[in-house]
């Protein structure tokens, strides 16, 4: 699921958004190993991390991907 920003008041503020760092696909998929065709794919199809498309680009906030990560480890545990 992509992320879309609002123009409405939502509470963040300018600090919060400057904190937040943002990963290109290349840099995401360094982290997770996989060529950028891969991590093409699952944004594809929805088993990947959350994105944005930002000023014609797809990006990633960094902790929304160690979340995903994580979610993993928690999934796999359980089985």
């Amino acid at each position: 699921m992509d992320y879309q920003f609002s123009t409405q008041d939502d509470g963040a503020s300018m600090e919060e958004l400057r904190s937040v760092k943002l990963l290109t696909m290349d840099e995401v998929a360094g982290l997770l190993r996989k060529s950028p065709a891969q991590l093409r794919w699952m944004r594809h199809n929805g088993s990947g991390p959350k994105s944005a498309k930002l000023g014609g680009r797809v990006m990633y906030r960094e902790s929304d991907v160690f979340e995903w990560v994580n979610a993993a480890f928690e999934d796999a545990g359980a089985a």
